[in-house]
């Protein structure tokens, strides 16, 4: 006889006993955390990580947050502010551009690798994270890496997890490393580029030891970020205005990164598309996205590509992602290349022999 399990469990064994029974019956999971991430339509019961929440431990002289994975991720910044730090890979709140009213969780964010405009100075949220506990496809509990940078040893397992959007196995617990609040910040903004003459403009900048914390270009005007403190963003900002004046910078205190983070401007329900690519290879990309139909934005100094509009952006670049369909059918991730396929199955088989957790989510 089988025993009916609760779906929204509240600790790590309860997780433990849902994936085993599930393993054992062969039944798929689509896992969620607050929902606000990827439009995640597997098929399957969903077990959501919503009681599995509640910061362990959080040491500001050490710079190290430990927190289950249903944890909402406003209260964690609430915290670490007060605190005079931060989440330095900037995590962007996908809820516009979904059209969502849940809210943002740890395990989502560390599941999907989810970082804002900082990637570029401070790195991924992959970069960051200092250790996992989790469950795998057959209800084992394991954990991977330490509480200190110094602790990590052997085989990353976290940075696999990262960016696995469930498919590998169910976080229960992460380690983060913390960093400090920088305490000011402006942005150079040049209005009126197009996306060829922002990445000379990016080119130039992150090619000096200013430290650049955003670059991005949206709706014709470009932006550089400078953050840290007063004395020092002074200087920064000042060798930046001098080295660009021929493209006319303009300074602003309120410049708009939080809506560029979280790609505000393409909210709505047309097609969204998110691009990876070689900055060298943005504008190129652009225009023959723009003669989709659509409209583009650059983000991670020409890095990212947001497309909003009809057409199919793999025609172009090999790494685009459907992050809201529109109408649009078909696999939301980009197809792999056969060895990275093989190898992408060989992990799966590995954490996940019964093709269980958020099944077909990822394939191409």
């Amino acid at each position: 006889m089988t025993v009916a399990l609760d779906l929204a469990p509240a600790t790590e064994a309860e997780v433990a006993d849902i994936l085993a029974d599930c393993h054992a019956r062969r039944t798929p999971l689509r896992i969620l955390g607050g929902g606000t991430r990827v439009e995640n339509r597997v098929p399957g019961e969903t077990l959501t990580l919503s009681r599995l929440s509640g910061v362990v431990t959080y040491s500001p002289g050490e710079m190290t947050l430990i927190a289950r994975p249903g944890t909402p991720l406003p209260e964690i910044e609430q915290m670490l502010e007060a605190e005079g730090q931060a989440l330095a890979f900037e995590p962007p709140d996908m809820r516009g551009i979904l059209g969502r009213n849940g809210t943002p969780t740890l395990g989502g964010t560390v599941a999907a690798n989810a970082s804002g405009p900082r990637r570029l100075l401070a790195g991924a949220c992959r970069d960051h994270l200092l250790g996992v506990r989790f469950v795998d496809g057959r209800g084992r509990v394991l954990k991977n890496g330490g509480r200190v940078m110094k602790n990590v040893t052997g085989l990353d397992l976290s940075k696999l997890l990262a960016g696995s959007h469930g498919t590998l196995a169910v976080l229960t617990e992460v380690v983060l490393k913390t960093l400090p609040l920088l305490p000011a910040r402006t942005t150079l903004a040049f209005p009126d580029v197009t996306e060829a003459t922002a990445l000379r403009i990016f080119t130039t900048a992150l090619s000096t030891p200013y430290e650049v914390s955003g670059a991005a270009h949206v709706g014709g005007a470009a932006y550089l970020r400078i953050e840290g403190l007063d004395s020092q963003l002074a200087y920064r900002r000042d060798r930046l205005l001098a080295l660009l004046a021929e493209h006319r910078p303009e300074v602003m205190d309120d410049a708009p990164w939080q809506a560029i983070r979280d790609a505000a401007h393409f909210a709505g329900t047309d097609p969204l598309w998110r691009i990876l690519c070689k900055p060298t290879e943005a504008p190129g990309l652009c225009d023959g996205l723009r003669a989709m139909g659509g409209d583009c934005s650059l983000d991670w100094g020409g890095g990212l590509i947001w497309y909003r509009g009809p057409g199919n952006p793999r025609d172009l670049a090999a790494h685009a992602t459907l992050v809201r369909r529109g109408g649009v059918s078909g696999p939301a991730f980009p197809p792999l290349a056969p060895a990275v396929a093989r190898l992408q199955d060989g992990l799966r088989r590995s954490f996940d022999p019964a093709g269980i957790l958020n099944p077909g989510l990822m394939d191409g």
